[in-house]
């Protein structure tokens, strides 16, 4: 039986923080940075234990993107991986029900960079797969991410701008390493 439990990474103890960093090394096989767990911090944690174990991993951050000459406040979801030998029994689905209920909550606009793979799970859920051209916003001014354009998924249900256009331009704020 496996049980879910969410918390700020400021509730979280050294064990937890240890035991969710080792989880995502694992599960990312080798390319999960030391970026990709900073980028991970500050924000909630939905943490899936089966006993002692933990078994699945999602983390949700603000961040700010722009879109139509606004500043959305957003809710982005991070490092999402559920152990190799517990995936396909709707693990996800419950660390992802956790995050989307908070954004719902507290967020204009739910985002992430859907890994190689997970767009089609991500849009049974709901996400919008974002069609139109990314960029970040850098030290040096606005950018071209080419590279992402067609992985960023988007959440609107989450009571932000009624209409997004998704065919439109989404800039996202600046951050070390994968901006996206």
């Amino acid at each position: 039986m496996s049980r879910m439990h969410t918390a700020h990474t400021a509730e979280l103890d050294a064990a937890t923080r240890r035991a969710a960093r080792a989880l995502l090394e694992d599960a990312f096989a080798g390319d999960f940075t030391a970026h990709d767990w900073e980028h991970a911090l500050g924000g909630t944690h939905a943490l899936l234990w089966e006993g002692a174990e933990l078994i699945g991993h999602a983390a949700l951050v603000q961040r700010r993107l722009l879109h139509g000459g606004r500043a959305l406040r957003t809710g982005y979801v991070e490092a999402v991986a559920v152990r190799a030998d517990r995936r396909r029994r709707g693990h996800g689905a419950a660390l992802m029900g956790a995050l989307e209920r908070l954004i719902r909550g507290a967020y204009e606009l739910g985002a992430l960079s859907a890994a190689e793979g997970a767009g089609e799970f991500y849009a049974a859920r709901g996400w919008r797969r974002w069609g139109g051209p990314t960029f970040a916003l850098t030290p040096l001014g606005i950018a071209r991410t080419q590279e992402d354009d067609g992985g960023i998924y988007v959440y609107p249900e989450a009571g932000g701008p009624p209409r997004l256009d998704t065919s439109g331009e989404l800039v996202c704020d600046w951050r070390d390493g994968e901006v996206w």
